[in-house]
This record gives C-alpha cells, structure tokens and sequence, in this order.
C-alpha cells in the first residue's frame, strides 16, 4: 500500500487527459491542478500526483490501480487508448500471476507502464 506516487511528465495537459479517462472507471478523478502538476485519487485525497518536468526521459515506473470488476478494467484500457494511451495487455485473466489475477496494461504518454487490477 502506498500513501501517494509522484510521475515526472513532459507535458502535463497530455497527461492530465491520459489519467482523467483511464482511472474514471476504476472511481478516481482530478483532485487538483496548477500549472506545474496534478494529483488524482478518491475525491479530496489525491494520491498520484504529476509533476511537469519538461524534457525528462526514462525508462518508466509502474503503477497497478485496484479496480472494482473486471468490467470496470476493460472501461480503464479502452478510455486509456481513447485517451493517447498505448496498449501494453488487454484486459484478459492473468494466471501466471494468480488464478484469479484479472489485469489491463497501457502505456501513459511519458512511457509508464499503468495497470487496473483485480483478483
């Protein structure tokens, strides 16, 4: 469990669009925003917080989000793709992980690996 993750991002109104469609199907939303960043999470209690850094490159974190149902996961991966996001696994069971492990990948525009989960 964390309290709240930090992503470095290069062009923040890219990512805000990418995160605003991708976590509204698991309940998260747009908590705050400036100029500089954002921070998404349940309503008042952001836990994702972009930060804008021009420029930055590397080879991406990984973040898994719980989901609610596997319906909420595959709403997560098509907004996502809607969204300028990439496809990196569909929303399909994942046995290799657990016998009850129900996952979707994308992509985030700055390279990050995102996931909706389930089990």
């Amino acid at each position: 469990m964390y309290d709240h993750i930090g992503l470095k991002v290069s062009n923040i109104d890219k990512s805000v669009r990418f995160y605003e469609a991708a976590l509204k199907p698991l309940g998260y939303g747009l908590c705050s925003r400036d100029d500089s960043g954002a921070g998404f999470g349940p309503k008042g209690e952001p836990a994702l917080w972009l930060y804008l850094a021009k420029g930055a490159k590397g080879p991406g974190a990984h973040i898994a989000f719980r989901a609610p149902d596997h319906a909420a996961i595959k709403k997560f991966h098509a907004e996502g793709l809607k969204a300028g996001g990439s496809d990196n696994g569909g929303a399909d069971p994942r046995a290799d992980y657990s016998p009850t492990y129900y996952a979707a990948f994308l992509i985030d525009p700055d390279g990050n690996n995102v996931e909706a989960v389930c089990t």
